[in-house]
């Protein structure tokens, strides 16, 4: 379980150049408050000198630049519509849907172990703050979830009830109820939680595929702490890998979009101009602006469907570490290898390590392989072996071919479930 701050943090990423730094604020208004003078300077010399042209022009002249002025009204900034037109959708949607939104509220208890070192009583008499006895102090975190089924069964990320002793929900009218882990899976960051009460308002399912960059999106969760808010934007890009927002370990394709997400918005739902739910807000970019990413629908749906069903996910599983083959990557590997690893390739995906007594090894996978082809479709990026690999089903072998020491070699793997992570 994560504390209060539930979102993804990137660290990698050099924002210089896409936002201005702090130190250049003062620069940028200073700028635009000369500009503005300079204008409004102008401004005045062409009202006197329209002043004074007009007092040459006759009557009617003057009133045909009066009409031709009413026909050119200011520039306003261009409003967010749904696709039937209406600028109020947001305010039906959210009178549509916001009592579906719920906040939860999770805690958990972390002792903290002494090290064996400080049990010698030798050492004690030198560090007398250290104490007898094991320390425990209680986690608290906080996200959004929405109801999905009128008898209690509610969705969330698995980080914002991850090890959780206790998980509390509480929905819009106020009303609070002890929640339930049914399941989580980490992989995609999904939950399941349920609350035994009926007649529950529930969300409208809809569809993440073919969704489109520019589709208007409202975002309602409790951020910070501040219960049932509403944010909107638009959809600003699908089909972001887990690696390309540096969560390199989740199986996820995210939708990009601009409407504010902020720490405890986790968990809640990205609703289309419908109402209808399109993906599950899970994670941010820390010092980005407008950078906030869900976990499209149909991915929550069929994790949801398996947890409600077994109570747990299994994921196909190979046991091999790879990386997206380039001429630069090829060059590096061959500097530090030598001989070791002959690549003849400049494209694929090349395994740089597999797991003893994986599925991959006991198919004859090996360290400088390079995937070219699953199921005869050609792969070039990791991202693409994940989706394959991911789509597949445990037990049924993929088909293989790659290029090994410059020769083309098939090899029919089986996908084992991927192995439950112990958690220490």
């Amino acid at each position: 379980m994560k504390t209060t701050e539930h979102n993804l943090e990137v660290q990698d990423i050099d924002t210089q150049g896409l936002l201005p730094r702090r130190g250049s604020t003062g620069i940028i208004l200073m700028l635009f408050s000369g500009i503005a003078a300079v204008f409004l300077e102008s401004c005045s010399l062409l009202s006197a000198k329209t002043f004074e042209t007009r007092t040459n022009e006759s009557q009617s002249q003057v009133l045909d630049q009066q009409a031709n002025n009413t026909n050119n009204p200011a520039i306003v900034p261009p409003a967010i519509f749904s696709s039937s037109g209406d600028p109020n959708f947001v305010v039906k949607v959210v009178q549509q849907v916001g009592s579906a939104v719920v906040r939860i509220d999770s805690s958990k208890t972390v002792t903290s172990q002494i090290p064996d070192e400080f049990n010698d009583p030798f050492l004690r008499r030198f560090f007398r703050d250290v104490p007898s006895q094991p320390r425990q102090r209680v986690e608290r975190g906080s996200g959004s979830g929405f109801i999905i089924n009128s008898s209690g069964q509610i969705v969330t990320n698995s980080h914002v009830v991850d090890g959780a002793d206790s998980v509390t929900v509480t929905l819009k009218d106020g009303r609070t109820f002890d929640g339930k882990v049914l399941g989580e899976d980490p992989l995609t960051d999904v939950a399941l939680i349920k609350i035994n009460a009926n007649n529950l308002p529930t969300l409208s399912m809809g569809n993440s595929e073919g969704l489109q960059p520019g589709e208007a999106v409202i975002a309602i969760g409790n951020p910070l702490g501040l219960n049932n808010t509403v944010t909107s934007g638009i959809i600003s890009a699908t089909g972001r890998s887990g690696s390309d927002i540096g969560a390199s370990d989740k199986r996820v394709d995210y939708l990009q979009t601009d409407a504010a997400i902020n720490p405890g918005n986790s968990g809640g739902p990205l609703l289309n101009a419908r109402g209808q739910v399109i993906g599950m807000n899970t994670a941010i970019i820390r010092g980005a602006q407008g950078l906030g990413f869900a976990i499209p629908i149909n991915t929550v749906q069929r994790i949801a469907q398996e947890l409600i069903a077994k109570g747990r996910v299994e994921h196909p599983y190979l046991g091999i570490q790879m990386v997206t083959l380039t001429p630069e990557i090829k060059q590096r590997i061959q500097e530090r290898a030598g001989d070791r690893i002959n690549l003849k390739t400049d494209n694929g995906v090349l395994l740089i390590s597999v797991v003893p007594r994986s599925p991959a090894a006991v198919a004859g996978l090996r360290t400088g392989d390079v995937i070219q082809r699953i199921n005869n479709q050609s792969v070039t990026k990791i991202e693409e072996v994940q989706k394959l690999v991911e789509s597949s089903k445990i037990g049924s072998p993929l088909q293989i071919q790659v290029e090994r020491n410059g020769q083309t070699t098939a090899v029919a793997v089986s996908p084992a479930p991927l192995p439950v992570r112990q958690e220490s």
